[in-house]
């Protein structure tokens, strides 16, 4: 089959299950150890209510006694824990990102496959080098995490290396109809992919993820992201060509002519097939401080499951509140479950990075 049949789906395209990787006294959360596998536990328990769950885990048997205290005996089963070294734990980064088949239902600007070929179709597992967000931290361990889940039969389909271009999931946004949504800020920083051009990365993006349009953002970095502007982390692709994005209303805060500038770029963009997004403007938290550094406190780093989406919070009643309410107007029917992400952020991170979907073709 040609991987022209393939695309890369949409996170509320239906999953199969969850990853995380759990975090260990060898890992930068040493100081606060406790509090983040608290918060573990509590996204652990929030993805085992609706899905199967994935953990790579240095210490499987100590994992499962943390999670035995506060899961339920059917939560418990769809737990797999799989022994992995880690030098960290952002899954959505170092995880594989996964191409699924196109089948007859999809739309028609996208290719089709027949009912013969269906029955061979299997996932496509993209094994994109992970180095560390352009070689900041250590990842040699996490990047060897894919081969060892796919190698124990944990995750299926076909693996294709693509050692060779550094690409990290918290990068790219799909609607899954051939969209895709991603910052020049990232794709463009030093130690990613040097000396390609931003036309040449396109071109391979392209290939790789099947893709018919890539849609570059040249605004909205947060101060604090140590990632150079992860997508993830300020505008998120929903249903029904919604655009859910950060938006900043305060004048005195420094972020604030870049946020506008962003959010002036996104009235103008549209889609692979030439349609214009709803856009939804979602609070920006108030700033939030560790040792005098600003941390990249933001609610768009959510994680979509099959029927609830799970939203950071930061002990902000208000904006919380309205955090929650917006969510919840992009995606009707689904349960909105908050999660205090205040100790996940001094790590410069939240929720959506910290977790990886596979699709559920990902079995069949």
């Amino acid at each position: 089959m040609s991987k022209n049949n393939y695309i890369l789906p949409s996170e509320w395209h239906r999953q199969a299950c969850v990853q995380l990787t759990w975090p260990h006294e060898e890992t930068d959360w040493l100081p606060y150890l406790d509090d983040i596998t608290e918060t573990f536990v509590q996204i652990a328990k929030a993805v085992a209510c609706y899905e199967p769950l994935i953990i790579a885990a240095k210490n499987p048997k100590s994992v499962l006694e943390q999670l035995e205290d506060s899961l339920d005996n059917n939560e418990i089963k769809g737990v797999s824990i799989i022994k992995c070294d880690n030098n960290d734990t952002w899954a959505r980064d170092h995880a594989f990102i996964t191409l699924v088949p196109v089948k007859e239902s999809d739309a028609e600007s996208l290719v089709s496959i027949d009912e013969d070929e269906q029955k061979l179709a299997t996932c496509r597992l993209l094994d994109f080098r992970f180095n560390g967000w352009g070689e900041k931290f250590a990842a040699d361990k996490d990047n060897l995490i894919n081969r060892t889940l796919f190698e124990k039969g944990i995750l299926h389909g076909e693996r294709v290396d693509y050692d060779d271009f550094v690409l990290e999931g918290g990068s790219i946004e799909s609607d899954g109809r051939g969209t895709i949504l991603t910052t020049s800020m990232c794709l463009m920083a030093p130690h990613r992919n040097q000396p390609m051009t931003r036309e040449q990365i396109e071109q391979t993006l392209k290939e790789r993820l099947c893709a018919r349009k890539i849609i570059w953002l040249d605004h909205g970095q947060l101060i604090g992201d140590d990632t150079d502007g992860h997508i993830d982390t300020i505008v998120r692709m929903c249903p029904n060509n919604t655009l859910l994005y950060v938006g900043c209303d305060d004048e005195n805060d420094p972020q604030y002519a870049d946020f506008k500038a962003l959010e002036q770029q996104l009235k103008d963009v549209t889609d692979a097939d030439g349609n214009s997004y709803r856009l939804l403007k979602l609070p920006m938290p108030d700033a939030i401080y560790d040792d005098g550094d600003r941390l990249p406190a933001t609610y768009a780093n959510f994680l979509i499951l099959n029927g609830a989406v799970i939203v950071p919070t930061y002990n902000q009643e208000a904006k919380d509140a309205r955090a929650l309410e917006i969510v919840a107007e992009a995606f009707p029917g689904y349960d909105i479950i908050a999660i205090d992400s205040r100790t996940i952020v001094r790590q410069h991170g939240s929720i959506h990075c910290l977790t990886m979907q596979y699709p559920k073709e990902m079995y069949l």
